[in-house]
């Protein structure tokens, strides 16, 4: 049987690392075979330019789209999104997938869905249905991904009822968990020694991992967002608590966080480092120390890893500003606003307050569900490819009752 061809687009560093068990799943299926798209910040050296790390998992990339983004304007967004179009629709046509995959919620991803799907090829979405109110225009962004796409694969049962709530067929929508649980549960990721040696680290203190992006509404004051964090991580710093900095997304402000970042680094600041990108396999094995009560860790930041993934870990997360307002969490999370006195001592009730250390160890994980690559690969294997699946369907019949529709 010939098998299907999948094509699976990732735009940036984290997106990829969630996608891993994904295109693992897919290149190991006996019925399927993929063709990796890559674009956005993989492409981009400012932004650690990971095309490296896909390589290195043994992973072959199919087609490299490059998407004019200058990370400083929502206009450059709008006009990214334009040219993702153009640019993926030819590059769709070269591959003829039989079925498209895409993730999330970002911009690059955007401009993938509307390509495909207006190409008729189906397309999967994964992580549809989340919630992130906090600001960033995620939310529009992944609701409009959904209703383009024809397939949707959900982390959690809140995201699955909230696309059935959309009007989506309840076949097209399958509840299979937050992919990256896949990698954490195998635990691959760098252990407490080689995490020391590459980072040079003394584990026997505090580590802070940090990571700030822009908000995508209030992109112009993502330089005075940051201001707080850099001063609160100066004084913890001067306290001997380690810090690992790394970069932002290449959202509308991103520019604005990496020029802070590296006037911060040139500084020369003790107990401080900046990276462009970790890579999935030390960033988790940072997070995984907090897994053995010996070693301190503290997430730091608005990125969804610290919502998302750190449970996974039990590691203690400080959620700044509004950007993930909205997501659903454990209760590792602590949320907090831009101020530099709170984050300073937020942190340090993370690294010193034993009892809520083990409430971190010990809370429910809202994400797991388990081998949600496998499962994933498996649906696109075996769903019928057809008009049932290309022309979608609305549920919802908006008959008035009382003044009300159902």
């Amino acid at each position: 049987m010939k098998k299907r061809i999948i094509a699976v687009f990732t735009g940036n560093r984290a997106e990829y690392g969630l996608q891993f068990p994904i295109l693992r799943a897919i290149s190991q299926h006996p019925d399927l075979d993929y063709r990796l798209i890559v674009s956005g910040a993989h492409l981009d050296p400012n932004f650690g330019r990971t095309l490296e790390e896909i390589l290195s998992d043994g992973f072959h990339i199919d087609a490299e789209v490059k998407i004019k983004m200058d990370a400083a304007s929502l206009y450059a967004t709008a006009q990214a999104i334009g040219s993702g179009i153009l640019s993926l629709s030819k590059v769709l046509s070269q591959i003829a997938p039989d079925m498209m995959v895409v993730y999330a919620d970002r911009f690059e991803g955007f401009a993938a869905v509307v390509a495909s799907s207006q190409m008729n090829i189906p397309t999967a979405h994964i992580e549809g249905g989340d919630l992130t109110e906090g600001g960033a225009l995620d939310d529009s962004v992944r609701h409009a991904m959904t209703k383009l796409s024809h397939l949707h694969f959900t982390t959690n049962q809140q995201a699955t009822n909230r696309i059935l709530a959309m009007g989506e067929e309840s076949w097209r929508v399958h509840t299979v968990g937050f992919p990256a649980i896949d990698l954490i549960s195998e635990g691959r990721f760098a252990q407490p020694d080689e995490i020391s040696q590459r980072l040079q680290l003394d584990l026997s203190k505090p580590v802070v991992l940090f990571t700030q992006h822009s908000v995508t509404t209030e992109f112009a004051q993502a330089a005075e967002q940051l201001a707080p964090s850099l001063a609160a991580i100066e004084r913890l710093a001067q306290e001997g608590i380690q810090i690992i900095i790394t970069y932002p997304n290449n959202d509308a402000g991103g520019r604005a966080i990496i020029k802070m970042l590296d006037a911060f680094k040139a500084s020369g600041i003790p107990n401080t480092q900046v990276h462009r990108s970790l890579g999935r396999y030390l960033y988790h094995g940072i997070l995984a120390l907090s897994l053995d009560e010996a070693y301190r860790v503290v997430c730091v930041g608005n990125s969804s890893s610290g919502i998302k993934e750190t449970p996974a870990f039990g590691c203690p997360t400080v959620n700044i500003g509004s950007r993930q307002e909205g997501r659903l969490r454990g209760n590792n999370v602590l949320d907090i606003g831009y101020d530099e006195n709170a984050i300073v001592a937020t942190v340090l009730r993370c690294l010193n307050d034993q009892q809520f250390r083990q409430r971190c160890r010990t809370t429910d994980n809202p994400y797991y569900r388990g081998d949600a690559g496998r499962k994933i690969a498996e649906i696109l294997a075996t769903v019928r490819i057809d008009q049932a699946l290309i022309r979608k369907k609305m549920t919802l019949n908006g008959e008035i009752q009382n003044g009300w529709y159902r």
